[in-house]
Order: structure tokens, then C-alpha cells, then sequence
């Protein structure tokens, strides 16, 4: 496994750096690097993961070692006759041989999806996998055209567009790279250093270990694109350390849960739909990362000021500055990995090289891992590494191979495109009626199958009527995959809360309600943005600023008002002040100009009626102590 973890990364670096090396070129040929992608990645599912959550992973069973040499020879099969299959034209009419590996890979596809994402995903993609086989005798706004069942599978085995589509050829194009470059952090020591980072900055202020928890999560979010990932991670250290200082369990769940999950959308990473969107958007990658940089910034204040306001509210403080390390030394023993950062972005975004950035950036980070004992890649650390990555990408080939399933279904049976027609047509152009049924919808789909199965189809079925309407295409695709993503805290389901409650041993429906509380801006900022698009860096100068001002300032008064503390005044007793007060801050971060006067007037009033409180409530204490 270790062997074919090495030789596929080895492959991606020639295809990136496009190194004509032997004979591989040829073997590129058609979709031929995919399937060699494929080859390698495809088999370590069937060794790694079990077939059911129950078996026992220490002695692997004889099926599914057969299981894993048929993908291998399967995939070898198709990678060396892909230049037919591109000429020849087998995904239409393809010789026997084909067909029935066809079946077979697709077979292999779906237990494969099974195993790394569960029977829900499951069962969507055998749905969809098979659409073509009846879409003609659906309704009218699912209706499309048949296919015979071979047709069905030579078309997924062998098209364009599915299993070897979009969501694999964004895999093998540049998702590959920057998931390696993440593991690469993780196993020289980057999480432990933006732990250390975070606690060197924040530990020591009030309710310090909260604000340890949102910064150190959303780093690491960014690096492993996993939310439920990131919280067993960074979750194991920051709940019991904001327990110790006085946080209830729930509210530490909470904490960690929204934190964990922003950090999904935070550049310069990412998740694995981050890059989706920039293939199916046909935008530079590095375009993404500035446009979703703005809404993450955004989201993490919201958190932070709520976070002090109620450590204010409740009393608690940060932590003893004995347990925060020094900052200079947190820098002392980290500038490797803030080096390797900066050197990615320059390449991603600066020279516009996003595929390369990541393997040059990975380079630099070992040759400077190199000159220290402490993150020094030894032989057997290096096997760590590679079986690592393996895994990782093991897991995301075989959830994106499933994927395009279903994209391949909707495209080639036509309803991707009559789907959209058909929701403007119920909507009747009222923008937003189609806004809230692209989040309900989202928030749904999210519940039960992964953020990236749910962007792709969202972002073929929803996202081209809301193009189609005027808006800024690359504000509605991020508009989907927030509501895709906020499932993780809300209920019923709610994995982020359901694990981070688990680490607290606090009750699931009180952490994830107190999740949703804290989360709240994940709710009203992708209708924010996609109203006003300056919010993802789309317009001048000063209309960006100013939406980031407006909203950054609105954003504070609504935490202030969830929490019922103002920040550096005082208290908010009573519905009417906390109701005035989120009134403010939702008219000033409102996209719409002429609120902003009105809400900031709202604002003012609110302030001085806290300001004259204090004043009176200090009057009056001056007295009582005279007396």
C-alpha cells in the first residue's frame, strides 16, 4: 500500500509538471492518467476500509484482497485502451470485454463509496447511477431521456462524465497535490505549532481557551477539509482545556463544533469542494481563495466577539500565562511551516501555478523539515507519510469517483439542464423564494450525503438559475456549499455537534442547538454575499472594504446581542435592548445601503441607553458606599 501510495503521487508529479518521462506520456493519453489514478488508490479501499464497521481490520479477508487485485487489473484494462475508448467511441458501442468490466468498475465504485462514506451516500449514487435506466418515466421536472443498461455502464466505466469526469479529472488535476501537501503538514508537526500558535496569542486572555479552540480548528480545518476530522483532532485538547476553565461541556462542544467546521471553508486549503467549484466554474483555483477568504474572516470574528462578550458576561478567564508558550519561541520552532504557506500562495495565486504549488511548497517543506531533529523525516516517519496520504486519498478517490456517477447520470439523460428551467419556472423569478430553496435544499442534501456530492449536484440543477437571474456565479456556487455545510451543526443530525458532544460528554441536543447560536452567521451570510458580491472580493476597492466594514461592524452588534453583553459597556438586560441591538447589526450588515443609516442610528441609540445605564448604575453604587 505504501508501494502504491509512492508510485501514484510519483505519477501526479509527472502530470503536473507535464515531465516527459518514458513512456508515461502515452499512457496519459485519453483518461488514461485517471485510471491509473484509479489503479492506485481504487485498491487500498477495499484493504483499508471493511466492509462493515464491525469487522476486524488487524487480519484483512481473503474477498477483499480479490476485491482489491480486480480493481488493479480492471483499471489496468481500461487505462491501456483509453486512446481506443477516445477514438473508438466504446463509451456508445463498446466490444464485450468492456462492457462487462464496465459493470464491474461501477460495482466496484459504489461499495467502494459505501465503505468510506456510508449507506446514505450509498444509496444516493445507486439511485442516480441508475436514473438512465428509467428517467423517461419520471415526472416531468426529473424527466429525461433512457438508456439500456449497457449503454448505462459503458457510458459511467468508459464517458467523460462520470466516473473518470469532473470530480476525478479535479482530483488528478490539482486535488491531489494540495490533500499530499496537507498530510505533509500534519505528519511534520504544522498541527501541534498552530496549536501552540493559537495558545501563544490567545491562552492567556479572557476565555482564552475558546478563542484557542477557533483559531487553532480553523487552521486545521483548512488543512484536512474534514470537519468531523478537525474536531477529534483539535477538540480532544481545546474542550477539556476550555472545560478546565470554566466553560460548561456543552458550550465547549459548541465551540469547537462551529470552529471545526468553518475551517473547511478557510483558505489557502480548503476542502476537496473548494477545488470542484473551480473546475466546474473554469476560474483559477487561487480565485476561489480570495473569494471565500472575505465570508471565513467574517464568520471567525463573528465567533471570536461572541466568544468575549459571554467570557465577559460569564467571568472567565484565560488561561495561566505559564501554560501559553512563548510567542517567540512558537515562531522559533514553527517558521517552517509559515515559510511552506507563504511559498504556496505565491505559486497559487501569485504565478497563478496552482497545480505545481503545492509539490514545490511540499519540497521546500521537507528540505527545511530536514534541518531539525524534532520534524526530521526519518525512513520509517517517511512510510508514515506515504500510507497517510494513501489513505486520504484512497477515501476521496473513491467518494469523487462515486460522485461523478451522478453528475454522468444527470448530464447525459438531459435533466441537469431542464432541472434548473423547471425550479425558476416554480419559483416564477421571485429571487428570494429561489434563495431559500436552494438552502433548504442544500441543508437536506447535506444531512446525508457529503458537502462535495451535494455542491455538484446543486451547482448542475440550482446554481444556473441563479446565474441565469444576474447574480455573481462564483457568490452562488459558495452560496450552496455554506448551506451544504451547515447540516454539521444543525439539527437532527448534526455530526460536527453529535462528535464534539461526544468528546465533552455533554448532552448532543443542547450542545448542537448552543452550536447553532454560535453558528448563526452561517445562516445569513451566503445570502449576504450572494446580494451583495463584494463580500467575495467581487468590485472596487472601496465597495469591497466597505461591505467588510458594514458587515464586520454588524456582525458585532448581533453578537453582542445573542449574548446579551456589550463588549466593553456592559450588559444587555431585557428583550427590547438585545432585540434593538440585533435589529442594528442586521440592518447595518444588511447588502442593501439604505438600511445601513438606519441601523446605525438603531445602533447609537442602543449604545447611549447602555452607556447612561452604566453611568447611573455607577451614580448609584457611589451613593449606596456614601450611606
Amino acid at each position: 500500500m505504501i508501494v502504491f501510495s509512492g508510485i501514484a503521487m510519483a505519477l501526479a508529479i509527472i502530470f503536473n509538471f507535464n515531465l516527459q518521462l518514458f513512456s508515461l506520456p502515452t499512457l496519459f493519453g485519453g483518461h488514461g492518467y485517471y485510471y491509473l489514478l484509479i489503479m492506485f488508490y481504487l485498491p487500498m479501499v477495499f484493504l483499508w476500509f471493511p466492509v462493515t464497521k464491525k469487522s476486524d481490520r488487524r487480519k484483512i479477508p481473503w474477498y477483499d484482497f480479490a476485491l482489491a487485485a480486480i480493481c488493479f487489473v480492471i483499471s489496468i484494462y481500461f487505462c491501456s485502451h483509453s486512446l481506443d475508448i477516445l477514438t473508438g467511441g466504446w463509451q456508445v458501442q463498446a466490444p464485450v470485454p468492456a462492457r462487462i468490466f464496465s459493470l464491474i468498475l461501477v460495482l466496484l465504485v459504489l461499495e467502494s463509496a459505501r465503505r468510506t462514506a456510508g449507506v446514505m451516500f450509498f444509496s444516493v449514487c445507486v439511485l442516480f447511477g441508475a436514473f438512465p435506466l428509467f428517467s423517461q418515466h419520471m415526472p416531468a421536472f426529473l424527466m429525461g431521456n433512457s438508456f439500456p443498461f449497457w449503454r448505462t455502464m459503458t457510458f459511467h466505466a468508459m464517458g467523460d462524465a462520470s466516473i473518470v469526469g469532473l470530480p476525478m479529472q479535479v482530483v488528478g488535476n490539482i486535488l491531489i497535490g494540495f490533500m499530499i501537501f496537507a498530510v505533509a503538514l500534519q505528519f511534520t508537526g504544522a498541527g501541534t505549532f498552530f496549536l501552540n500558535l493559537a495558545l501563544a496569542l490567545f491562552g492567556h486572555v479572557r476565555g482564552g481557551a475558546a478563542k484557542v479552540s477557533i483559531v487553532s480548528s480553523g487552521f486545521m480545518g483548512s488543512l484536512s477539509g474534514s470537519v468531523i476530522a478537525n474536531i477529534m483532532t483539535t477538540g480532544s485538547f481545546t474542550i477539556p482545556t476550555m472545560k478546565k476553565t470554566g466553560m460548561p461541556g456543552y458550550y465547549a462542544a459548541a465551540v469547537e463544533a462551529c470552529a471545526s467546521t468553518g475551517g473547511v471553508l478557510m483558505p489557502p486549503i480548503m476542502g476537496a469542494t473548494a477545488f470542484v467549484m473551480a473546475e466546474v466554474l473554469g476560474v483559477p483555483y487561487s480565485q476561489v481563495i480570495i473569494a471565500a477568504a472575505i465570508p471565513s474572516i467574517l464568520y471567525y470574528t463573528g465567533l471570536f466577539f461572541q466568544i468575549d462578550a459571554y467570557a465577559a458576561r460569564m467571568g472567565l478567564k484565560g488561561l495561566p500565562k505559564e501554560e501559553c508558550p512563548p510567542l517567540g519561541k512558537v515562531l522559533k520552532d514553527g517558521w517552517l511551516y509559515l515559510i511552506a504557506l507563504v511559498l504556496l500562495l505565491y505559486y497559487a495565486i501569485w504565478l497563478w501555478r496552482e497545480a505545481q504549488a503545492p509539490w514545490v511548497s511540499m519540497l521546500a517543506l521537507f528540505i527545511m523539515a530536514m534541518l531539525k531533529k524534532a520534524t526530521r523525516l526519518t525512513p520509517g516517519k517517511f512510510a508514515e507519510f506515504l500510507e497517510g496520504s494513501g489513505k486520504f486519498m484512497a477515501e476521496l478517490t473513491a467518494i469523487l469517483a462515486a460522485v461523478g456517477m451522478i453528475i454522468g447520470a444527470l448530464m447525459v439523460t438531459g435533466v441537469a439542464h431542464s432541472f434548473s428551467y423547471e425550479v425558476m419556472s416554480f419559483a416564477g423569478g421571485n429571487v428570494p423564494l429561489l434563495l431559500i430553496l436552494g438552502a433548504l435544499t442544500s441543508l437536506i442534501l447535506g444531512m446525508g450525503m457529503t458537502i462535495t456530492a451535494c455542491y455538484i449536484f446543486l451547482a448542475l440543477v440550482m446554481a444556473p438559475a441563479l446565474v441565469e437571474l444576474g447574480y455573481y456565479a462564483l457568490a452562488v456556487h459558495l452560496f450552496l456549499v455554506y448551506w451544504g455545510e451547515v447540516s454539521f451543526i444543525t439539527p437532527p443530525v448534526a455530526l460536527g455537534s453529535f462528535a464534539a458532544a461526544s468528546l465533552a460528554g455533554a448532552p448532543f441536543l443542547q450542545t448542537a442547538w448552543h452550536a447553532v447560536r454560535l453558528g448563526l452567521y452561517k445562516y445569513f451570510l451566503p445570502f449576504f454575499f450572494v446580494l451583495n458580491p463584494a463580500l467575495v472580493a467581487h468590485g472596487s476597492l472601496f465597495q469591497i472594504l466597505y461591505a467588510f466594514l458594514t458587515c464586520g461592524i454588524g456582525i458585532w452588534l448581533i453578537s453582542n446581542a445573542v449574548v446579551g453583553y456589550m463588549t466593553g459597556l456592559g450588559r444587555l438586560d431585557g428583550v427590547v435592548m438585545r432585540s434593538a441591538t440585533f435589529a442594528a447589526g442586521f440592518l447595518i450588515a444588511m447588502p442593501e445601503r439604505r438600511t445601513d443609516l438606519i441601523g446605525l442610528a438603531l445602533g447609537l441609540i442602543v449604545i447611549f441607553l447602555v452607556l447612561l445605564k452604566k453611568r447611573f448604575e455607577a451614580a448609584r453604587e457611589i451613593e449606596r458606599k456614601k450611606a
